[in-house]
């Protein structure tokens, strides 16, 4: 299933990043994102529709929450996409 990864600093970063969305009706899924996509630590992730990328990055935009990263998860393979 293809879906988008967006990357979060830590995980308050993401708890408020799933709030701006939920705000915005956008569903989304808080989890520890693979190794091999960040050297950040303590970072987290949305999982998000691919049909919700672009009103999600709108409402993050809007409150001020930029993602680190994006990817787009695609036959079992990531790819990183530009925001």
């Amino acid at each position: 299933m293809e879906h988008y990864i967006i990357l979060a600093r830590s995980v308050t970063y993401a708890q408020r990043m799933q709030k701006s969305l939920s705000r915005a009706g956008i569903r989304c899924q808080i989890f520890r994102p693979p190794r091999d996509l960040t050297n950040l630590g303590c970072a987290y992730a949305l999982r998000v529709s691919v049909s919700d990328l672009t009103a999600a990055l709108t409402a993050l935009h809007k409150d001020g929450l930029d993602p680190v990263q994006i990817f787009l998860y695609q036959r079992g393979l990531y790819q990183e996409v530009r925001s």
